[in-house]
């Protein structure tokens, strides 16, 4: 009998520690599920956090005009992001854009200039430049793609040598000075509002409302850029293509396994090729639309950080160095924690040089979370 009763207690006990160790698994894994929440979505979290402390250490940081501010002056980067973002899914990178987006600047405007100055229209030397500088801007990616599909040159070196490249034929074209003296409508264009409105008084629609007098122009009340309808446009075509296409399945597949790629029958000589094109074309777009932005082709030394720029976004946004890894959404996140915290220290009147401090930061965090949960993204 005393066995018997030993034997039920030996299983009861042995149940009940299956019970404890089953309920302790099932509490590790509710928090193991709260803890990769966190880390999936840790950008936008940030984003949360740097609003509300930056609502409280800068003035006017909330208002609508500080919002519309931040992306608008994000256009340019959420265009090398996107960029950076189909290489970078590959397993590549692209060191170049900076300099593709320089030359297509001032290329650009210096056809502008030429016509305008000529006696042409604003209408004709506007779109005749823009042209030029979006067709040009094809061939540095080109060449970078033919270079790294077909002669098997690291795509490190290869953009590397282009950014060098492109960086010479800027230099060359402008002589180290902006490209000035361009159309005037051109800042009109790239700065230009949906809506004005003057409060009490008149709303027009696309352009500033006729007959405001000096003193009327800080009431004017501008809403929704036209910058944000361009980025909105490219950037869902972007993400369509990425997303929905057997052409951003191809990319994905190439950053997986490029060995795998090609025993599937996928053309990665092609679409390598295809991809560093894009890539360019983009950055070209951004050089672009940041003549509009200023109203000068401008050429500068610092956009040699805008390709390190952009690169830091698509990883904070949770793409891999390591490729197969990366999407649109995840890159403009991305570029708007990076944007929203150089405004918040701008506004809060933080030193300059601590943004770099705080971009540096953010980078190793998206760094570590990726190593520490590789199969989130």
């Amino acid at each position: 009998m005393n066995y018997i009763i030993n034997h039920k207690t030996q299983n009861i006990g042995k149940e009940m520690g299956l019970i404890s160790a089953n309920a302790a698994t099932i509490e590790r894994s509710g928090f193991s599920k709260k803890i990769e929440i966190v880390a999936k979505n840790w950008s936008i979290i940030f984003i949360a956090i740097l609003t509300i402390i930056f609502s409280f250490t800068g003035k006017g940081f909330l208002s609508l005009n500080n919002f519309q501010y931040i992306i608008h002056l994000s256009t340019v980067f959420l265009l090398l992001a996107a960029a950076e973002t189909f290489v970078i899914i590959t397993g590549g990178i692209d060191l170049s854009v900076g300099f593709i987006m320089g030359l297509s600047s001032v290329l650009s405007a210096k056809v502008m200039q030429v016509i305008y100055q000529g006696g042409g229209t604003e209408p004709l030397s506007i779109l005749v430049g823009t042209i030029v500088g979006l067709a040009v801007s094809l061939l540095p990616g080109l060449i970078n793609g033919i270079l790294i599909a077909r002669y098997n040159v690291p795509p490190f070196i290869a953009t590397l040598g282009m950014w060098g490249i492109t960086n010479g034929i800027t230099l060359k074209i402008c002589q180290g000075f902006p490209i000035a003296s361009l159309p005037p409508s051109l800042v009109r264009i790239g700065n230009g509002f949906f809506i004005y409105i003057l409060p009490h008084k008149v709303m027009s629609f696309f352009h500033k409302p006729p007959g405001i007098a000096d003193e009327e122009i800080r009431e004017l009340v501008r809403i929704f850029p036209l910058s944000i309808f361009f980025s909105v446009i490219v950037l869902f075509l972007l993400w369509h293509l990425l997303k929905n296409t057997k052409f951003g399945l191809h990319t994905y597949a190439i950053g997986g396994s490029m060995d795998a790629a090609v025993r599937s029958g996928i053309n990665v000589k092609k679409h390598l090729i295809l991809i560093y094109t894009l890539s360019s074309f983009l950055a070209g777009l951004a050089g672009v639309f940041n003549v509009f932005q200023t109203g000068i082709g401008n050429f500068t030394p610092y956009n040699a950080m805008y390709e390190l720029y952009a690169i830091a976004a698509v990883v904070i946004g949770g793409a891999s160095l390591m490729g197969g890894k990366g999407s649109i959404i995840g890159s403009i996140l991305g570029v708007i924690l990076l944007k929203l915290l150089e405004n918040g220290l701008q506004i809060s009147g933080i030193e300059p040089f601590y943004r770099f401090i705080a971009v540096g930061f953010i980078l190793i965090i998206a760094v570590i979370i990726d190593q520490l949960f590789p199969d989130l993204f």
